[in-house]
């Protein structure tokens, strides 16, 4: 009999990754995209930190629901903006969300810079890294369980490839000579921030 695991997320591509990673694990995963309208309030993503807004969607999704939940707050840290997005990525162009909007505005705050990253293995505009914190609430338990993962890259001038979602277009790895833009689901999950967050977490439930 199959696991069954909530994840608080209605970024339809979130859901998709988080359901492909923990296939081989044996869970069925079910995102707030498969509950009804109503069942998980929506949650303002105000912490400091990707870890205070995974906790935060974590709890209110598993005290709603009454079974344990689990939570990511991901973004991108782009050298040249000092670390920007961050935990504003979703939201970098504005509400509502918008990946094209969003790509938009990070290239053209690099241009307005004159960014230009020297060491970069390709043409690129700045170091970033990719950043994901998970946080597995247990409502019975009141307890929380984090893990925590990234994913060093670099920002090309151009989006290339149209897979994934996000920044994705725009963040090559120089392992796997691509942008994820370009990658496949499992070459992007074998090196992707999410990817390591979620096998450190598995390693802790352990």
């Amino acid at each position: 009999m199959r696991k069954s695991i909530v994840v608080a997320t209605r970024n339809r591509g979130k859901a998709a990754e988080f359901r492909e990673m923990l296939a081989p694990l044996g869970y069925e995963v079910l995102s707030l995209l498969d509950l009804p309208d109503g069942a998980s309030p929506d949650v303002e993503e105000d912490g400091d930190t990707f870890a205070a807004n995974a906790e935060k969607k974590a709890r209110a999704a598993a005290q709603a629901l009454g079974r344990p939940a689990l939570a990511d707050d991901s973004g991108l840290c782009v050298d040249a903006l000092d670390g920007a997005p961050g935990v504003y990525s979703a939201r970098y162009a504005g509400e509502p969300s918008d990946d094209a909007r969003n790509n938009a505005k990070l290239l053209a705050e690099l241009a307005s810079r004159g960014a230009r990253a020297g060491a970069a293995p390709v043409e690129a505009l700045s170091a970033a890294r990719f950043v994901c914190a998970l946080a597995l609430y247990d409502p019975d338990a009141d307890r929380t369980v984090f893990a925590e993962g990234s994913c060093e890259g670099w920002i090309v001038p151009e989006t290339r490839g149209a897979g994934g979602f996000g920044y994705d277009p725009l963040f090559y790895v120089e392992a796997l000579g691509k942008t994820f833009g370009e990658a496949s689901s499992e070459e992007k999950h074998a090196v992707s921030h999410r990817g390591a967050a979620l096998r450190a977490l598995a390693e802790k439930l352990r």
